[in-house]
Order: C-alpha cells, then structure tokens, then sequence
C-alpha cells in the first residue's frame, strides 16, 4: 500500500504563511504538519512508499524536507507543474498524476492510502487500514457532526448497519445524516481503474470528496467511524490555534 499525500494546494486562506510556503511544512511546536501525519502512517507494516504530490511552485521545499527526513519508508516528490492557484490541476487530478507515475514504474498494482496533508489526528491510520482490510472494499472515514451548518459545508454519508455508505452528497442544502466525510481515504488495487476513468465520466477535479462520492456511485465503499478527533488547519485562526495548543 502507498500514502499519497494530496499537498499540491496553495493555501491562499493563510495570507502570507504560504505565499512562497507549503502548508503541510509549517511547524506546529517541534514539527510540521505533514510529519505529525507521517510518523504515524510510517510505522504501518502495510504501508511500503510515501508519494507526496505538490506543485511546481513549493517542490523546492519539499525536495529539501525530504533530505533531512528520517523515515523507516522511501519518500517520492511528484510535481504537478502547476505554479499558481488558478492553474491548479485538483486533488483528483493529482491523485490521476500519482497513479500515472506508479503505472509506468511498478508492474504490479497497489492499494492506496489518500490523505490531506493540513490536519493534525488523534488516532492511528492503522486503525483505518485494519477496518479496510477486514472489508476487504475501498473505504472512507466519517465522523458524527451535529453542527448543520458545518455538515453543509462536507461530505455527507449515508450507512447502513454493517457500515456500507449507501448514499453521499456534497455540501448538501440539506443533509441527510449527521455522518461528515473528512479527506482520508483508502482504494483497494481492484477499484483503481474506475479513478483511472473517473473524470472523463463526469467526477469533479477539484476536491478528493468528489471522488469519494463519484466512488460509492460507482463500487462497494464502507465507511470507519473515527475512533477521535482531528484538527483541521484550513484558515490563519485554525493555524494560530493549533500552534496554542501543541
């Protein structure tokens, strides 16, 4: 199984921070973003290469975080050749770029672990692999909010008893669960040819929710319930909070 870390953004919510700077390097206390993600997926036995996915504007910084950093797993830098926010691909798009590189290089297929790569977690991806693995189907991760507003503004899923999403909308007027979609998400090898197609038959480029609900139309999709919290880095507040707090 590979991590792809979606980190092609530009992040223009936090002003100045990332102007000429990756979202997923600023440090919070003693580490970034990104390595308070990466520690943790490391130490997953499934999990053999991380392929980060960044434009061409922020590679130079993550090919210089890749020389000093210390994981047990190899690290790949895929650049986008994007150099501005309007000309950005999209998440989907570049998830289509990570899976292009890993077509020509590998003979054989492997499962992905897709993560966004702006949000701090207070449990383990393994736990999230296991849940996939005992499914034996591709798989999203949801959370209970009971904020309506906020449901508005994410993925909304649909379960049945055993935990398959029967339905997901998003940013839906009018939500029909209380279950929010965060950007994680797990595709077995056999579904990879449906991304592969998946925006010439209409899927959305921008968001990696519009895969995810473009997926469950498409394939079986079980969906983990996170066992905690996480904390979303999207704004300069949440930023300056988070920096508070840790």
């Amino acid at each position: 199984m590979k991590t792809i870390v979606i980190a092609a953004g530009y992040a223009t919510r936090l002003g100045e921070l990332t102007r000429n700077f990756p979202k997923p390097l600023l440090k919070i206390g003693e580490k970034s973003i990104l390595d308070r993600m990466l520690i943790d997926i490391d130490k997953i036995p499934d999990i053999d290469e991380h392929i980060i996915i960044t434009n061409h504007k922020f590679a130079y910084h993550f090919e210089t975080w890749k020389q000093n950093a210390c994981y047990t797993k190899p690290i790949t830098i895929l650049d986008d050749g994007t150099e501005t926010n309007e000309t950005r691909l999209g998440a989907v798009c570049d998830l289509l770029l990570a899976i292009n590189y890993l077509d020509q290089r590998d003979m054989h297929e492997s499962s992905l672990l897709v993560v966004a790569a702006d949000n701090i977690l207070f449990f383990s991806f393994k736990e999230f692999v296991d849940f996939a693995k005992s499914k034996q189907t591709s798989c999203i991760m949801c959370h209970e909010q009971p904020d309506v507003a906020k449901l508005q503004r994410t993925g909304v899923v649909v379960l049945d008893a055993n935990d398959k999403v029967l339905n997901m909308e998003e940013k839906p007027a009018v939500p029909k669960s209380h279950w929010a979609v965060p950007p994680f998400y797990i595709y077995l090898r056999h579904d990879l040819d449906l991304i592969r197609h998946s925006v010439e038959n209409g899927c959305g480029k921008d968001a990696p929710g519009n895969l995810a609900h473009y997926m469950v139309d498409h394939t079986t999709i079980h969906a983990w319930h996170m066992t905690a919290g996480r904390f979303d880095i999207g704004s300069l507040d949440t930023y300056k909070e988070a920096c508070q707090r840790f």
